[in-house]
């Protein structure tokens, strides 16, 4: 039926509601979908985060990424006249590295702002402030904040609405906001607005698989009777054979009854080959590599060279931008100007290699041999105590000599060159034993 003048301001005006709320509009609605999502779908279902996320790849997307980077240390690192070294000191540390509030830890905290900024575009945080002083950091659930007063395209005050029901309103000076990926550098785009066609799709897919399994479609018979049936034959018919399918019997049949096949096959209606393209769709827009989700796509490696290629892969393209993004904006927002000088906020990747211990092992002892670390800085990587003494010095693969010692001479050397001297032979000859 095509929709009346009252219909399509209905759904106009209900898009706009639900746009302003943080929610979606219904794909059956294309008109309510179009002033959401800016495109026209058609695939029956509705597409929000919640709806999204019961998709199992995505799902899958989100708590990789996100509890991936949640559990690499964060931490503000001071530049001095040494290097630079990690700032515990600096309040801003603990904030990001341990407690970031009373009711959250950080991991908690950081999982919970990169799944908003998979999913909506951006993660948002209220500054917990103290006077001036910057002493927490509370995570906004984006389907409870609203945009309050604006003047002209910049934003005031954001409304929030709390757990216990109340309505707040908070300024905007102490909303912290990480984009995600941008189009305009300013604002992140939401993978649910720009990819509703593709999750609308796998959901759709998803329901229809549901209810041909539910209603037998992939084993649906027919039946050859020899003589026609009086009304009230057919329906006992199929009251007895029918309810006997369903439950897993096998009906008798008599009286020249026969049986053949009438639907076609799971592979022959693609159903489950458009379930697993949706899988591979749905990775390609969070930038995962399929098998990192259980997902075995034709002709990938899982073995050897080709999954270490594909790791540091996922490191490199996919954390890489967002633990970048995340960095830049706590120096920018979080550090005031004068902290900026001396401090900056910093991941340490190599905390991916905590569960490897091989891995672990050849890095710290390529770093030790190349006297990058020295053993205590290992040692502290590994949360234990520091040895002192030699274990604090830097050392390289030459014996195992210190760095300042390189083209020395011991004492023994030193002695010999220097009765070598006194009995006139060139010091410059090479000396033997």
């Amino acid at each position: 039926m095509k929709p009346t003048l009252y219909h399509r301001m209905r759904g106009r005006l209900r898009a706009a509601v639900h746009g302003l709320r943080g929610q979606s509009a219904s794909i059956s609605d294309p008109i309510g979908s179009a002033a959401v999502f800016g495109v026209d779908l058609a695939s029956g279902v509705s597409v929000n985060q919640r709806s999204m996320l019961q998709l199992s790849a995505a799902w899958a997307c989100v708590r990789l990424i996100s509890s991936t980077i949640a559990t690499l240390p964060l931490s503000i690192y001071a530049k001095d006249g040494a290097g630079k070294r990690v700032a515990p000191e600096h309040g801003l540390h603990s904030i990001l590295h341990d407690v970031p509030n009373p009711d959250a830890t950080a991991t908690m905290f950081w999982q919970a702002m990169v799944s908003a900024m998979l999913t909506q575009g951006c993660g948002r945080a209220e500054r917990l402030m103290l006077g001036e002083r910057l002493v927490g950091l509370e995570f906004l659930v984006p389907g409870r904040l609203t945009v309050g007063r604006k003047q002209g395209s910049i934003v005031l005050d954001w409304r929030y609405l709390d757990f216990n029901g109340k309505q707040r309103i908070i300024p905007a000076s102490r909303v912290w906001t990480v984009p995600g990926f941008t189009l305009d550098g300013r604002n992140g785009v939401s993978v649910i607005e720009y990819g509703a066609k593709v999750f609308g799709q796998a959901q759709a897919a998803d329901q229809a698989a549901g209810r041909a399994f539910r209603n037998g479609a992939l084993q649906n018979l027919f039946y050859k009777v020899a003589k026609f049936l009086q009304p009230e034959q057919r329906a006992e018919f199929r009251k007895n054979v029918v309810g006997l399918i369903e439950n897993g019997e096998a009906p008798l049949l008599e009286g020249g009854i026969e049986v053949e096949a009438i639907n076609i096959s799971p592979k022959d209606v693609q159903l489950l080959e458009s379930r697993a393209w949706s899988v591979e769709e749905i990775c390609r827009w969070f930038g995962v590599p399929p098998w990192m989700v259980g997902h075995a796509s034709q002709g990938a490696t899982k073995w050897g060279s080709g999954m270490e290629q594909e790791l540091i892969g996922f490191l490199t393209f996919c954390l890489g931008p967002i633990i970048k993004s995340i960095e830049q904006a706590i120096t920018k927002d979080l550090l005031t100007p004068g902290d900026r000088l001396r401090y900056y906020a910093k991941y340490a990747v190599e905390g991916l290699l905590r569960t490897d211990s091989a891995a672990r092992a050849a890095f710290y002892g390529v770093m030790v041999d190349k006297g990058i670390l020295t053993r205590d800085e290992v040692r502290e990587l590994e949360d234990r105590p520091p040895m002192g003494g030699n274990a604090a010095v830097l050392t390289v693969q030459s014996a195992m000599t210190t760095l300042d010692s390189l083209g020395q001479l011991d004492n023994n050397q030193q002695a010999r060159a220097a009765l070598r001297s006194l009995l006139g032979f060139d010091t410059d000859e090479p000396q033997k034993g």
